[in-house]
């Protein structure tokens, strides 16, 4: 895309977005297994011009059910849906000497996440230990997301 000459104008990192943007589409489309009206309203709603659209939409045609099944098959291989946090629990461990015999006095969270796998049912727990700094750069994260995650659903 990049080598293309009628796209040397336009700014490389754009042409990337657009390309994430369109392979986006066309996967969850897949995934979806939209049909043609629904892929032209959704197309629409983006402001694409018709042609452009009755073009896209008949080449998805074409290609949908090589794409469904390799949606499908993706989807088996790496599971129908990501785990879960159900449970969160945390102990503070503090270490009062290493086994030179030094005095350290660090102290460290042990961190356990009770995670869920709704395909498989299966409950295994995460564990993991941090620093007091590395814990609130976790919380910190996940405050981020969160906060991203409520802006996107009030789109």
């Amino acid at each position: 895309i990049l080598d293309d000459p009628d796209l040397k104008d336009i700014d490389p990192t754009i042409l990337k977005h657009c390309h994430a943007a369109a392979a986006t589409c066309i996967l969850e489309a897949g995934k979806q297994k939209a049909d043609v009206s629904a892929i032209s309203t959704c197309l629409e709603d983006c402001k694409l011009d018709k042609e452009r659209i009755e073009q896209f939409c008949t080449e998805y045609q074409v290609f949908k059910p090589i794409l469904i099944e390799l949606v499908t098959v993706v989807s088996f291989s790496i599971g129908r849906s990501p785990r879960h946090i159900t449970d969160v629990s945390w102990r503070l461990d503090y270490q009062i000497k290493s086994n030179q015999l030094h005095k350290t006095y660090q102290p460290s969270y042990l961190v356990t996440l009770n995670v869920e796998n709704s395909d498989s049912g299966s409950h295994p727990d995460v564990s993991f230990t941090c620093t007091m700094e590395q814990l609130q750069d976790l919380v910190g994260k996940l405050k981020d997301a969160a906060k991203s995650l409520e802006r996107a659903t009030q789109m």
